[in-house]
């Protein structure tokens, strides 16, 4: 009886003394470089290798949350996650809890692309009126008076990747994307098949919101976040993934 009471003593006790997992939000519209999903799961991408060192060095164990964009803000107001990445001001209208902002990390640009060349730049606000390819939830600040106007209307898709493949199938002219993520598409096409950017929609410096909460090391989180930024390391994992020597995925099943 003494053995089977020590032994429960000492699994209680180990139970007690591992950290507590850092919750990270993955929404699963996102496609790579920023994150690759594999059975639900993130497996790599710019975002998972920042959400994994960040937990690393502040000593915690990483756990993912993955779900739908338009989840993420309820989530966060039932306190269900911790840290929340890739993520602006300019997208955020009433942030749930109580959460402290990052130093911003990095700089995301949208473009307009289309599967023509164009022989000058775009002017989007004179666009004839048709629908342009955008992601379910996600906010395009610099075109909502096209939107409101009806000059231009949204043909939402549930992610990133699947607006592009709608783009390439001929179901709209133009669409807007995050540029990362079309320069990583446009890899696994040949050349001819390519993608253009016709246009710049907006640039916005995004970073990590944290929760405020005794149980989380906001301020540790913080430090690290600006410490990772400084170091270059998020600019290293950047061009890891963007750069010239970024490797091409498998072209997923377009069915």
């Amino acid at each position: 009886m003494r053995v089977v009471l020590g032994a429960l003593w000492m699994i209680c006790g180990a139970s007690l003394a591992a950290p507590t997992p850092l919750r990270f939000s993955v929404s699963d519209s996102w496609a790579m470089p920023m994150v690759q999903l594999e059975n639900n799961r993130p497996t790599q991408g710019i975002l998972y290798d920042l959400m994994l060192s960040l937990a690393t060095q502040v000593g915690r164990p990483a756990k993912f949350h993955v779900l739908a964009r338009g989840r993420i803000a309820n989530a966060m107001k039932r306190g269900h996650i911790d840290v929340r990445c890739y993520v602006t001001q300019a997208w955020v209208d009433d942030l749930p809890g109580d959460y402290v902002w990052s130093v911003p990390l990095m700089v995301q640009r949208n473009v307009m692309v289309s599967s023509h060349t164009a022989r000058s730049p775009v002017q989007v606000g004179k666009l004839a009126p048709q629908p342009i390819g955008t992601v379910l939830n996600y906010r395009y600040a610099a075109l909502d008076p096209l939107f409101a106007n009806g000059q231009l209307t949204r043909d939402d898709s549930r992610s990133e990747e699947l607006v592009l493949h709608k783009l390439v199938a001929g179901r709209f002219d133009y669409a807007v994307i995050n540029e990362w993520t079309l320069d990583r598409f446009n890899l696994n096409l040949p050349p001819k098949q390519r993608l253009h950017k016709v246009a710049i929609v907006d640039e916005q410096r995004l970073g990590c919101i944290v929760r405020n909460d005794p149980n989380v090391p906001v301020q540790q989180i913080l430090r690290t976040l600006q410490q990772m930024k400084m170091s270059g390391e998020i600019d290293d994992t950047i061009k890891l993934y963007t750069g010239e020597n970024a490797q091409p995925l498998h072209t997923p099943d377009k069915n």
